[in-house]
C-alpha cells in the first residue's frame, strides 16, 4: 500500500474526530481536558497551514515545529483520556494511528526544511 500524503490524512480529520469524542467527556472536564485536547488537535493543522502561508523558510520551520509539538501534546492527552476512561481503547487507537502518520510527515518536512536552511 503506497504512503498517503498529508492531504489524504487530513481527510481523516483528526481534529474533528477528537472534537466529536470529547463530547462524551465528563462535564466537569469541559474547561479542562476537553478544552485542551480540542485546542491541541486543531493547533496541529492550523500551525501547519499558517507555516506554509509564510514566505520565509525559517518562519515556516518554526510553525512546523509548533505543529509537531501540538501533535505530541494531543497524543499525550489521548493516552491520558483513555487511562481516565473518557475514551475507549478503539477510539484512542484510531486517532493515534492518524496522529502517527501526521507526525511522520511533519518530522520529515521539518528535517528537510532544516537541511535546506543549512545549505
Amino acid at each position: 500500500m503506497p504512503a498517503r500524503n498529508f492531504k489524504e490524512i487530513l481527510k481523516d480529520k483528526m481534529d474533528t474526530y477528537v472534537h466529536l469524542i470529547s463530547k462524551k467527556f465528563p462535564r466537569a472536564e469541559q474547561y479542562g481536558v476537553t478544552s485542551q485536547i480540542c485546542r491541541a488537535a486543531l493547533s496541529v493543522i492550523l500551525n501547519y497551514v499558517e507555516g506554509y502561508a509564510r514566505r520565509r523558510p525559517a518562519v515556516q520551520l518554526n510553525f512546523l515545529e509548533i505543529s509537531y509539538g501540538s501533535l505530541k501534546e494531543s497524543e499525550y492527552l489521548l493516552r491520558f483520556c483513555e487511562a481516565e476512561g473518557f475514551i475507549n481503547k478503539d477510539d484512542c487507537a484510531s486517532i493515534s494511528k492518524v496522529a502517527n502518520e501526521i507526525g511522520a510527515m511533519l518530522w520529515t518536512e521539518i528535517h528537510a526544511l532544516e537541511k535546506s536552511l543549512k545549505s
